[in-house]
């Protein structure tokens, strides 16, 4: 295997392995390795004593409990159920997907994702998931169909955020998915749907925050139907809906179009989305049309509820 894609710490601690050990795991069957895996981690616990579960406790980011109300949490999330429109499914999301989900359709690192023994990831967006789920939906649908889903989950990714940053938080994530209807009108009926939800949402929990919309045209035929389709559907006011073409996070993970939610006059985001491929890579249909876009809860409840 080649080793140029390795960390400094991935080569040192192969360097240290017999030779030949990283391809010989690599080529077991799945199967094998995950009965090697567990044995591992079965003789590593083996020898975890209370003391050092309660010293993890204190230590690891990714297992110390989050900060914020669960009570004002539970509330603010079962307001945003209740002002989803009735054609919007809930899902309520395994703890983890496929070994894979987020790299397969995604530009992103699986260092960033924490992978188990068993084959499969923590959910690390449920945007990812729900776009599974959503793709799985519309292949048992007509081509003329579409699925909009819904789902609340807590995430956990593996990136250090810096200090004082949870290593996990909550997500409310919408995924839409329909079939190309041309001219950008699939695109234009989709991005209504979800900036004018997002927007009842910011008007009605973060009046007092300065919340904000902001969208970003990747597409000029996608610029063409938010300017004579999608800017005449929105009808909440109190939250602008502001371009930013100067936005360069995202290009190249979002298509079309990527928006972002965020309070204190632009100041702090609390959410993001954007049109991707996954739908059409998953299902095949290059013609499927997809529409991710999330909320973090947490962040909406220690900064932008009136209490």
């Amino acid at each position: 295997m080649d080793s140029g894609e390795l960390s400094g710490a991935e080569r040192r601690v192969w360097a240290a392995l017999p030779a030949g050990t990283r391809n010989a795991l690599a080529a077991l069957p799945a199967a094998d390795l995950r009965t090697l895996l567990l044995t591992v981690a079965r003789d590593r616990a083996a020898v975890v004593r209370p003391p050092d579960v309660l010293r993890r406790w204190r230590d690891d980011r990714f297992v110390r409990p989050s900060e914020v109300d669960p009570r004002a949490l539970s509330r603010l999330e079962a307001r945003l159920w209740e002002l989803l429109p009735a054609d919007v499914a809930g899902v309520e999301l395994s703890p983890v997907v496929p070994l894979g989900t987020c790299t397969a359709v995604a530009p992103v690192s699986q260092n960033r994702i924490v992978t188990t023994v068993r084959g499969t990831e923590v959910v690390s967006d449920p945007t990812n998931a729900l776009a599974v789920e959503t793709a799985a939906r519309r292949q048992r649908q007509s081509r003329n169909g579409e699925v909009h889903l819904a789902a609340v989950h807590r995430v956990l990714r593996a990136q250090d955020f810096g200090p004082g940053a949870s290593a996990h938080f909550r997500l409310f994530t919408l995924v839409s998915s329909a079939r190309d209807a041309g001219s950008g009108r699939t695109e234009a009926r989709l991005l209504a749907r979800h900036l004018a939800w997002w927007r009842t949402v910011l008007a009605e929990l973060a009046p007092a925050a300065a919340p904000r919309l902001h969208v970003t045209v990747l597409d000029p035929v996608v610029g063409e139907r938010l300017a004579d389709t999608v800017r005449p559907a929105l009808t909440v006011d109190g939250v602008p809906l502001l371009d930013e073409p100067e936005r360069q996070r995202g290009r190249g993970y979002y298509i079309g179009c990527a928006m972002r939610l965020t309070l204190r006059d632009g100041a702090l985001e609390v959410g993001d989305g954007g049109f991707t491929d996954w739908t059409a890579r998953l299902t095949g249909d290059a013609k499927e049309r997809c529409l991710v876009s999330c909320l973090a809860t947490e962040r909406l409840v220690t900064d932008g509820v009136d209490r």
